[in-house]
């Protein structure tokens, strides 16, 4: 049975031809599991929650701490210490009491990674590691579930939808090992204001995704350069020697 759905709060979705009544309700039907409730994490929950999903699942170990603050957008000085999902919790259930927000205070590895996700119908990956992400692409394919990947350093950031067709690439299509070089937003930073950019647009994504509008990164990296002010998409294809997909 549909979910009932609020008029007056989701008017400016329903009067859009791409979502209308039956995008709203498939958005209310949806769970979509959030692994990492920081910078990518944070402004994608505000953001699908305002927007009326049904249920979101948010998969972090992590309590606050200050340096949070520049960029993680669900946090006030005085949630330092507190868990990040459970404060991320409240605040989500208070912006839409009718999204049922999950909070799962765990660090999602490989072994209990498709446990965490299962029953989400879109995974969305805004964690900081390398290997936490493997293991969530690993998940994604086991599971048959689409995942949504942002990543964001310095003032750079990407999003892509990967896992979504049937032969489509995953993210090692994309990134097959640990970089030896790799960065990481502690060492050589992050502007702030990156993002809610990226996790804006993660945000979007799923929702486009969720009411089948326009055309999805599926298969494309989306690539944001901030100091030029400037994106470009480039194409992925499967790669046939893929440590997690290929042959």
């Amino acid at each position: 049975m549909d979910t009932p759905i609020d008029i007056e709060r989701f008017a400016r979705h329903i009067v859009l031809r791409e979502i209308g009544g039956p995008g709203q309700q498939a958005l209310a039907g949806t769970h979509i599991a959030i692994v990492g409730a920081g910078g990518l994490g944070a402004p994608a929950a505000l953001y699908l929650a305002a927007a009326g999903i049904g249920r979101i699942t948010l998969i972090d170990p992590d309590t606050v701490s200050l340096d949070n603050l520049q960029r993680q957008i669900l946090f006030q000085t005085n949630d330092v210490g507190a868990s990040k999902v459970e404060t991320s919790a409240r605040t989500l259930s208070a912006l839409n009491p009718a999204t049922k927000i999950i909070p799962v205070k765990a660090r999602l590895i490989r072994a209990n990674a498709q446990n965490l996700l299962a029953g989400a119908n879109l995974i969305l990956d805004g964690c900081d590691n390398f290997q936490t992400r493997f293991d969530v692409n690993a998940a994604s394919r086991k599971l048959g579930t689409p995942l949504l990947s942002g990543a964001i350093g310095r003032w750079d950031g990407q999003v892509s939808l990967f896992n979504g067709s049937a032969g489509g690439p995953c993210y090692r299509c994309w990134v097959p090992e640990t970089p030896p070089d790799a960065e990481t937003c502690e060492r050589v930073g992050v502007v702030g204001a990156l993002t809610g950019v990226i996790g804006s647009l993660m945000a979007l994504e799923a929702i486009k995704h969720i009411c089948q509008a326009g055309d999805p990164l599926d298969g494309r990296i989306l690539l944001f350069d901030g100091l030029d002010m400037s994106s470009r998409t480039v194409r992925l294809k499967r790669d046939p020697y893929c440590p997690e997909c290929g042959a």
